[in-house]
C-alpha cells in the first residue's frame, strides 16, 4: 500500500521534480516533503488510487457480463414469470428474508402487470442466514411439483423470518408434499442454482439484495418501478 501510495503521489508533484530517473528513495523522500507542505496531498493521492481501482473493477465486471450474458438471461436452471419471448430482461438477485426484496417484489409484479414484453429471471442468492438458506432451498424444490410460484410469492409475503418451521407450513398450505420436497431440497439442480448464484453475484462485484441485472446496467439495491423502467427503456434502446 505504501508503495502505491507514493506512485501516486508522484503524479502529484511538480512536473520538474520527476523530469529525471528518481530511486525508491528520492520517490519517498519527495513525497514525504509533499505531504509535509500540504497534507491534503494524502486525500488526493488516495483518491487517484481509488479512482483507478473503481475503473479496473468496472471494466472487468463489464467484461464478465459480456461473457455470462447467456447464462444470466437464460439460465433452464433458473425460474423466470412474463413473457418467455420478452425483448427485455430483468435479472434478479434476491433474499426472502430481506425486507428490501420484499419491498422490490411489488415493484417487480407491477413491471410485469405494466409490461407485456418483460421476462423476469430470478437468481435466488441466500445470504442472510440458514432460514433463508432453507427457504430458498424449498422454493427451488417446488420446482418439482410445479409450485415453485407459489412459494415463492407467499415466501415474499411472509411476515416475520422464513424458518424452517414457518416454511413447511407454507408448503403444506399451498399443496406441497413436504417430504419430496425435503428430499428434492438436496438435488444437484437446487445446489447449481445457489452455487451459480453466488458465484455471478460476486463476480458483478453485488454485496447485498436485492440486485438487478437490466441490459448492460448493474443495479445495485431496491430501485423504484419507474427507475426499473427506466433502465429497461434504455437497454430496449441500445438493441
Amino acid at each position: 500500500m505504501r508503495n502505491l501510495l507514493a506512485a501516486a503521489l508522484i503524479f502529484l508533484l511538480p512536473v520538474g521534480a520527476v523530469a529525471q530517473t528518481l530511486s525508491d528513495d528520492d520517490i519517498k523522500a519527495l513525497a514525504l516533503e509533499a505531504i509535509r507542505e500540504n497534507p491534503q496531498i494524502i486525500m488526493e493521492a488516495i483518491a487517484i488510487l481509488e479512482g483507478q481501482r473503481d475503473e479496473a473493477q468496472a471494466a472487468a465486471q463489464a467484461e464478465f457480463l459480456i461473457g455470462q450474458r447467456s447464462l444470466l438471461e437464460n439460465d433452464p436452471n433458473a425460474p423466470s414469470v412474463g413473457n418467455p419471448e420478452g425483448d427485455a430482461v430483468v435479472v434478479e438477485f434476491f433474499d426472502y428474508n430481506c425486507p428490501y426484496c420484499k419491498r422490490a417484489a411489488a415493484d417487480v409484479k407491477a413491471l410485469l402487470a405494466a409490461d407485456s414484453n418483460v421476462r423476469v429471471v430470478y437468481r435466488e442468492w441466500p445470504i442472510l442466514g440458514e432460514g433463508s438458506v432453507f427457504a430458498t432451498r424449498a422454493a427451488l424444490a417446488a420446482r418439482a411439483q410445479d409450485k415453485y410460484d407459489e412459494m415463492h410469492e407467499g415466501l415474499m409475503e411472509m411476515r416475520g423470518r422464513a424458518e424452517e418451521a414457518s416454511v413447511l407450513a407454507l408448503a403444506r398450505s399451498v399443496g406441497l408434499d413436504v417430504d419430496q420436497l425435503v428430499a428434492d431440497m438436496q438435488s444437484d439442480a437446487v445446489n447449481n442454482h445457489i452455487a451459480t448464484s453466488e458465484q455471478l453475484a460476486q463476480s458483478l462485484g453485488f454485496t447485498g439484495t436485492p440486485s438487478f441485472v437490466i441490459g448492460d446496467a448493474l443495479v445495485p439495491g431496491a430501485v423504484p418501478l419507474a427507475e426499473l423502467q427506466g433502465y429497461i427503456a434504455e437497454a430496449r434502446s441500445r438493441e
